[in-house]
């Protein structure tokens, strides 16, 4: 019999991060506390940009961008957030979306898998994600398993299980 397998990837839905983005600015914009502000968020290329009139404003902003991301489903361990800083008389923050798996992060998994999983259990990186296999799928499932109880600061998903 053939061996079993699934692959690990971090990849994030951009239609419902447009969504969010767009939840977002409509909240800001219709928001009582957010009036005369100069409050925004919006796309700026791949990143996205938030720009209010104080560090606070521009926090709260964040925060209702964030609220919006776990609403629909995407969780903020995809979103690399930097911190305010001041341009001008406005603070802005720039945030992006992570996705794919970096090269270190996958040699971190791989290794987890290797240190702390079942024997047996091959793992290869291709690209951005990772092949996991094993001719036991009870092995597969315990990885899986070992995976989402590490503390890793990246979103996973399995898929293509087979």
């Amino acid at each position: 019999m053939a061996d079993s397998s699934f692959d690990i990837v971090s990849k994030v839905d951009h239609q419902e991060a447009e969504n969010a983005v767009n939840q977002a600015r409509k909240e800001v914009e219709q928001r009582y506390d957010f009036k005369g502000t100069g409050a925004s968020i919006a796309w700026s290329g791949e990143q996205i940009l938030i720009i209010a009139s104080t560090e606070e404003r521009a926090k709260a902003v964040l925060d209702v961008f964030q609220t919006k991301l776990i609403k629909r489903g995407i969780s903020l361990k995809s979103l690399e957030a930097g911190d305010p800083f001041a341009s001008g008389k406005e603070f802005r923050i720039v945030s992006s979306l992570k996705d794919g798996i970096s090269s270190e992060n996958a040699k971190k998994i791989g290794k987890l898998i290797r240190d702390e999983g079942p024997k047996g259990v091959k793992s290869q990186i291709q690209g951005d994600e990772l092949r996991v296999q094993s001719k036991s799928r009870d092995d597969l499932q315990s990885v899986i398993t070992l995976l989402k109880g590490a503390d890793l600061d990246l979103d996973l998903q399995f898929i293509n299980y087979r």
